[in-house]
């Protein structure tokens, strides 16, 4: 059985992708960012905190603001945990360039998307290894592999991430595979050709399930949203105490409902968490960069009549 000895291994626990606040005008929100990432970074638990996700609209910031992010981030952070900066890039040598400058800022590792091109037109394996290859030997910093859905054509097969886990640089996989029949055969047989690589959830709809049949942690949006939760159940769940993770679990199911709306993460559920934070009083702003559009204030009124059903305002 898993114990709490678990956080203090590497890749292990939780990793928290940060949402980043941004003014009216659009620019960025530095001291807003700062703000955030201290009360994060004061959370008992957390492990890693992962800028320039999805979560923190990586596709709308400009290359030197992916690495400005990374910089506050990591100064911010002052080495309690790690810092993980996602990188997204459609070519090996844009990707070597981002992660040299998330590498310069200050982070611990990557978190390499693959090209969104792939989504589109697909790959054949030796391109989907060897995109790794080519950043892992480019830029010098350790990896997490970034594994898309199933069902796209971005998403890698058990014997790719079996062929990227030999790669020294790759220390963990975020696996985001949202096909749980695939979950439990894919971890067990992962750790077994390489138990030093963590494998951990960023399934936010069914994070409790993914714990479950095997996980080291989880990448989650929604820890940068409600930490101290998500690391209470992510506690309980390694450590098997079922009682204690389904008691956990029935602390965020309501609040994921307001984010989630039963569906998987996506820009309007990050919009959703930064309005929501910004309700509470534990965020800077509510403002997105184009070409998303400011939810509808009926969508507003309707966070702020849900959180106050359950006392957060």
């Amino acid at each position: 059985m898993k114990t709490d000895s678990q956080f203090i291994k590497p890749w292990t626990g939780v990793f928290a992708a940060t949402l980043c606040p941004f003014h009216e005008n659009e620019d960025l929100d530095e001291a807003g960012l700062r703000a955030y990432i201290r009360e994060l970074v004061d959370v008992p638990g957390l492990m890693g905190l992962v800028p320039n996700g999805h979560t923190g609209e990586i596709m709308s910031l400009l290359p030197e603001e992916r690495a400005r992010v990374t910089r506050i981030v990591a100064e911010e952070s002052r080495g309690r945990v790690k810092v993980i900066s996602g990188v997204s890039a459609e070519g090996s040598r844009e990707a070597i360039l981002h992660a040299k400058m998330a590498k310069d800022a200050g982070a611990d590792a990557i978190l390499l998307m693959p090209p969104h091109h792939w989504l589109r037109f697909g790959r054949d394996s030796r391109t989907a290894v060897g995109f790794f290859q080519d950043v892992a030997e480019g830029a010098g910093i350790d990896i997490v592999v970034h594994q898309y859905p199933a069902w796209t054509k971005a998403g890698y097969s058990l014997a790719e991430m079996l062929e990227m886990v030999k790669l020294p640089r790759v220390v963990s996989i975020k696996m985001g595979t949202r096909d749980m029949a695939r979950w439990g055969h894919d971890y067990r047989a992962l750790k077994k050709a390489a138990s030093h690589v963590s494998i951990i959830s960023c399934q936010d709809e069914y994070l409790l399930v993914s714990l479950l049949d095997g996980a080291d942690g989880a990448l989650v949006g929604f820890a940068g949203f409600a930490p101290e939760l998500i690391v209470e159940l992510v506690r309980r769940a390694l450590a098997r105490d079922l009682e204690g993770a389904y008691k956990a679990e029935e602390m965020v199911r309501p609040l994921a409902q307001i984010i989630y709306r039963f569906g998987e993460p996506s820009s309007n559920a990050h919009q959703r968490m930064k309005c929501a934070r910004w309700l509470m009083g534990k965020f800077a702003s509510p403002h997105a960069r184009r070409p998303l559009r400011p939810l509808p204030a009926t969508d507003v009124e309707r966070i702020r009549g849900e959180l106050k059903a359950i006392g957060l305002i």
